[in-house]
């Protein structure tokens, strides 16, 4: 079966639709039924078995249970991945070599060195470094978004592993990787499906978000599906002392017994046994020597209760299908967090480069004062205290622009480790990166949008929501396989064989034993033996039942009651996940609001500090004001900018943040998910409410060795 054959994505218009009419039926008491649409249309294409109502041992999901929400839009399949290689077919399939299934797979090695788009952004010395480019730079080259993105052919393997029909998955980790330093901190670290990044039972994550999921794969082992061949050879060679008149001698016995096992997802398994020996003696109790024998048993066995049927034998398979679903989400949630964090880092450079800019002025500003003034001490219209207050006010600056510089060259390498695979190489570790975009205040429509239709859209959009749903997915799997392992076991089988003889007579034959058998001339050959095993000749046939009742059966009722408890937790959960996307998406946009509004005030600040300033220092030439007051307008000025900067910081970090919190970043920047999974970007992404940088001195910055 195909990785997507469950056809899952195809439902998502009559999903929509279906969420549509319970829209309007009321808010409390609607989600789970929102849910329960989810889960029909996961499992379109499935068996009839799996996408039957629940039975008992399932909730039932009535009216009165479910709040009203859109159903979560399931991320798209990627039909490309790290290597070529589909993890999820057989290595035999993959190159049509019968030996490869024996042999050990083989995984090309990560490659450390930089993307091609760094080396040609490092030219004399500097980089000038765009938002566009710094996000590209870190799908290819960033050590979150590359560990994160084999997750994506971990779950295939565990995809063959149960069409194999293994006792268990491995599991694969779901949680957002977040090694990459600097930015700040985010909501989607954490997703609704398995989430975190600590081990728990079957790979599973335990007591992530609150949620314990022990028992996951519970249910009785579903029937191998790899048939299996079974050869065993034996030579033996033996000389006995004579005890009596039936031992003695030496003989020699060489079997050769095979048995090929097949199961099948019905509950039936099929074993047939073809059992060969040669066997000679010098003892003339024996009458054929050699004699040769052969063999046939054929026989099935089928489950009647527990371990009967398709669903509980192809469990493990639609949970690896939703497993799969879920990395492509969780992969996902790791581009949404890995490319906020690089737009934080990147407005925390060009905080620190304007910061620097601000300082260098401040600095020009008071040494040109501190000059005049010893220009007027030397022509005596000025007092010798008032030089020492601007010599003081120089030192001041200095010291500020010497830690300024410091953080801006922090900045610097801070992003550069984020998108950078190999920071060793020296030309690009002493270039300085000049970022080259500026947040414009143009309005986002998301900033004006009702409220309740950025909910709605963070209801479809976010992946914790998507991962929480195929999670109760795979917990209404478990919930089956334990009600299945409560049943007791009770198969039939069936046999059907036969045997055959051959040989020539012993020519030690005891005449007074066998009497004129011993004369008989006739021999046959190991053919004869084969043909009578099989001609029916001495058929060997019946039928029969097994069964086993624990008669008290405590560990499957623990086992299932465990599973519907941590269902119960899986439900909680999810309905705890659309209150924190709820009032997230809330204070996303009135923190946006209140940075607009803070941009705005700190502007107009900004230009009353300068013309403040610029009034004092006439008022100074003309000998209406002191030092001091310049000195205090220009502390005024500096602290206005900062300000101003920390506001527009603040604001364009704000703005990704919106994005995130409805993750839409990927739609609004024209980020392709499959470039993505393979890390070579072909279009570079496209961010908006962007404006080039003004044109002005670069700011300095303090050498390394300085510091």
């Amino acid at each position: 079966m195909h990785l997507f054959d469950l056809g899952v994505f195809e439902q998502q218009d009559e999903t929509a639709r279906v969420m549509r009419e319970q829209a309007g039926r009321g808010q409390a008491g609607k989600r789970l039924r929102v849910v329960a649409a989810v889960m029909l249309t996961l499992a379109a294409g499935v068996p009839s078995g799996f996408a039957q109502q629940p039975t008992a041992a399932v909730p039932d999901k009535s009216a009165s249970d479910l709040p009203s929400a859109p159903a979560p839009i399931l991320t798209e399949p990627f039909t490309l991945r790290t290597s070529q290689r589909d993890f999820s077919q057989p290595a035999a399939r993959f190159r049509g070599n019968p030996i490869n299934p024996y042999r050990a797979t083989s995984v090309p090695k990560a490659s450390f060195v930089n993307s091609v788009r760094l080396t040609d952004l490092v030219k004399n010395g500097k980089i000038y470094l765009s938002l566009s480019d710094a996000i590209a730079l870190a799908i290819e080259n960033n050590y979150d978004i590359a560990i994160a993105r084999y997750n994506l052919d971990i779950a295939d393997t565990d995809l063959l592993r149960a069409h194999a029909g293994a006792s268990s998955l491995r599991g694969v980790s779901t949680g957002v990787v977040a090694n990459t330093l600097g930015g700040s901190s985010s909501t989607l670290t954490s997703g609704g499906g398995p989430g975190g990044t600590n081990g728990g039972s079957n790979g599973e994550a335990s007591g992530s978000s609150g949620l314990v999921l022990s028992t996951s794969g519970a249910g009785p082992a579903p029937m191998g599906l790899d048939a299996t061949l079974t050869a065993a050879l034996q030579f033996d060679r033996q000389r006995s002392v004579s005890t009596s008149f039936y031992t003695g001698g030496s003989s020699t016995t060489n079997t050769y017994n095979f048995t090929v096992d097949q199961g099948f997802v019905t509950g039936t398994d099929f074993k047939v046994a073809f059992d060969n020996s040669y066997a000679s003696t010098s003892n003339g109790i024996t009458l054929l020597s050699p004699e040769l024998t052969s063999s046939f048993k054929a026989t099935v066995t089928q489950h009647l209760l527990q371990g009967a049927g398709i669903w509980v034998n192809k469990r493990f398979v639609y949970q690896a299908l939703n497993d799969r679903r879920i990395t492509n989400s969780s992969f996902r949630q790791q581009l949404l967090y890995t490319v906020n964090q690089i737009e934080s880092i990147y407005w925390g450079l060009v905080t620190s480069y304007e910061d620097v800019q601000a300082k260098q002025h401040a600095l020009e500003q008071s040494s040109k004062l501190a000059d005049d003034n010893r220009k007027q001490l030397e022509i005596g219209t000025l007092a010798p205290l008032d030089v020492v207050n601007s010599d003081s006010a120089v030192a001041t600056d200095k010291q500020a622009l010497i830690s300024s510089q410091s953080t801006l060259n922090y900045q610097q390498q801070i992003i550069k480790q984020a998108i950078a695979r190999n920071l060793n190489d020296p030309a690009l570790m002493a270039a300085a990166v000049i970022p080259t975009d500026r947040v414009s205040l143009e309005e986002l429509p998301e900033e004006t949008q009702p409220i309740e239709a950025l909910v709605q859209e963070a209801f479809q959009q976010r992946p914790e929501l998507e991962q929480a749903v195929l999670q109760i997915k795979n917990n209404e799997i478990t919930l089956r396989g334990a009600r299945n392992a409560l049943l007791p076991t009770f198969d039939v089988y069936g046999y059907l064989g036969g045997s055959g003889i051959a040989g020539s007579v012993n020519p030690n034959c005891n005449t007074s034993y066998y009497s004129t058998e011993c004369s008989s001339k006739t021999s046959t050959g190991y053919g004869t033996a084969v043909d009578h095993a099989f001609n029916n000749s001495a058929p060997d046939k019946g039928i029969g039942f097994n069964i086993s009742i624990p008669l008290r059966n405590r560990t499957a009722q623990a086992d299932q009651a465990r599973s519907l408890i941590e269902y119960r937790q899986s439900e909680l959960r999810l309905e705890q996940l659309y209150t924190q996307i709820r009032m997230q998406v809330v204070n996303a946009q009135f923190a946006l609001t209140n940075d607009r509004a803070q941009v705005m005030a700190s502007i107009a600040a900004q230009d009353y500090a300068q013309q403040s300033l610029d009034a004092e220092v006439k008022k100074l030439r003309l000998g209406a004001s002191t030092t001091a007051n310049v000195l205090q307008q220009q502390r005024n000025l500096a602290t206005a900018e900062n300000t101003l900067i920390s506001a527009q910081g603040a604001y364009a970090k704000d703005r990704a943040g919106l994005y995130q919190m409805l993750a839409s970043t990927l739609k609004h920047y024209g980020i392709n998910l499959n470039d993505a999974a393979t890390g070579e970007i072909k279009a570079a992404p496209v961010v908006p409410g962007l404006t080039p940088a003004k044109a002005g001195p670069e700011p300095t910055t303090v050498p390394p060795a300085s510091r």
